[in-house]
């Protein structure tokens, strides 16, 4: 079945929105070109009211202007200029013959910039930078390549097409905008991430819950049974099939969304905190997901197996595609904020972002974990159980949108470049929202 997916685009950028997407298939396209900024909100306005969209791919200017009308649930994906982008920018100006600084660059975020300095060995004092805020105008913009560009020589780099715009012919300009292949990437990961949700959510799920230390009865059957009564007295619960697993384990089958709801979406799994009070024994818990109830009940096994290795009451998702979450803690603890109170919050974000919840969900709580701690993107990756090249592009991604803060560099040890070090800033950015302050964006 095709997607409906939105697309908003300058009505200068439409032909190459097109050619990004025209070997794609499997999709519907329904497009809003504008002219200028005013007319976005409006059109936006229609489309959505006219049309069941499946997901929404728009650039971080229309998406500032339209945002508020957009549903909750819907995905979004907000294309941003890459390193690709600022590359072929630059090579653009030198094939020019243009000398390659001073150069002035909007939009582009502060690390993308240096990384791509520093990869083609420009001298970093005599590059400006004006990354993307929501709260820039085009004058404010302008102002600044003005300023960083006083003497008359250099040129500019810009995403902004008011911008390029409103500089040619005062000053040597080039359009830095996505490229065709950014606009397909970011497409394709938009198609993949929804049906990857619908997918997931029509899975089949297991919970594998398991006596870790006895109470004061020493009882283990009777620790068993109340802790299979417990979960049977767990509203997320009420549609799931329960039953005793033997030994120690009960076990717990339903679909995805059910163990999505039970752990507020892969961040905390307030049951435990439950069992320890009311039964005086430690649990530990294992989900598994995969394509049907005995996989998944494997894979649920596996992760209660490594949640029981932590030796405190925590639990681990373990998915058929290689993917772990963990562990997650306890409800109740000061970084275990109830995901039904800031649910829309974490899915908002997560939306911007251009991240699933239950990511965002999980950096939230390794935040917590780190407590305040810098560490480098090769950490982050080990933590979130993902690959080093996925790691440093999550950074980056974060980085973007102002989730992350650069931390200087770790000392090395021998040769080879520093690597940078990184804050977590999302439980902030979740506070902020909660506040009514605009969610960030890059």
């Amino acid at each position: 079945m095709s997607l409906s997916i939105g697309v908003v685009v300058h009505a200068s950028r439409r032909g190459v929105f097109e050619e990004a997407v025209e070997p794609l298939s499997g999709i519907s396209l329904k497009w809003v070109t504008y002219g200028h900024e005013q007319e976005i909100l409006p059109r936006v306005r229609r489309l959505v009211d006219g049309h069941a969209l499946d997901g929404l791919l728009v650039g971080a200017v229309p998406y500032r202007a339209c945002r508020d009308v957009l549903a909750r649930n819907l995905p979004v994906a907000v294309i941003r200029s890459s390193a690709l982008d600022l590359a072929l920018a630059l090579s653009q100006a030198q094939a020019r013959g243009w000398p390659p600084v001073p150069v002035s660059i909007d939009t582009f975020a502060q690390e993308v910039v240096s990384e791509v300095t520093e990869a083609v060995h420009l001298d970093r004092t005599r590059v400006g930078c004006l990354p993307y805020a929501d709260d820039q105008s085009v004058d404010e913009i302008c102002a600044f390549h003005r300023r960083s560009l006083q003497d008359g020589d250099g040129y500019v780099i810009t995403a902004r097409t008011a911008v390029l715009r409103q500089l040619r012919g005062t000053l040597r300009v080039l359009n830095g905008s996505p490229t065709p292949s950014s606009i397909r990437s970011e497409l394709h990961e938009l198609v993949l991430r929804i049906r990857s949700e619908r997918a997931g959510a029509a899975g089949f799920a297991a919970g594998v819950f398991c006596v870790n230390r006895l109470g004061n009865s020493g009882d283990l059957e009777r620790s068993r049974m109340g802790l299979l009564h417990l979960l049977r007295a767990t509203p997320e619960l009420t549609d799931a099939w329960i039953e005793n697993r033997g030994r120690r384990g009960v076990v717990v089958l339903g679909r995805r969304t059910l163990f999505e709801n039970l752990s507020r979406n892969w961040l905390v799994v307030p049951v435990l905190q439950q069992a320890q009070e009311a039964l005086g024994v430690e649990v530990s818990a294992g989900f598994g997901v995969g394509p049907s109830a005995r996989t998944s009940v494997v894979l649920a096994e596996r992760a209660a197996a490594r949640a029981e290795s932590e030796n405190r009451p925590c639990g681990y998702l373990m998915e058929d595609s290689g993917l772990v979450i963990g562990p997650m803690g306890p409800g109740g603890q000061p970084q275990a904020r109830s995901f039904s109170e800031q649910g829309d919050r974490v899915r908002e974000l997560a939306r911007t972002v251009g991240l699933s919840p239950a990511t965002l969900s999980r950096l939230a709580a390794i935040e917590q974990d780190l407590a305040g701690r810098a560490v480098t993107p090769r950490e982050l990756a080990d933590a979130m159980a993902i690959t080093d090249p996925s790691g440093r592009r999550l950074v980056r991604k974060l980085h973007a949108h102002g989730l992350v803060t650069a931390e200087g560099c770790a000392p090395t040890h021998g040769k080879g470049r520093p690597t940078s070090l990184y804050r977590l800033a999302i439980d902030a950015a979740l506070t902020e929202s909660g506040n009514g302050t605009p969610l960030p964006t890059a």
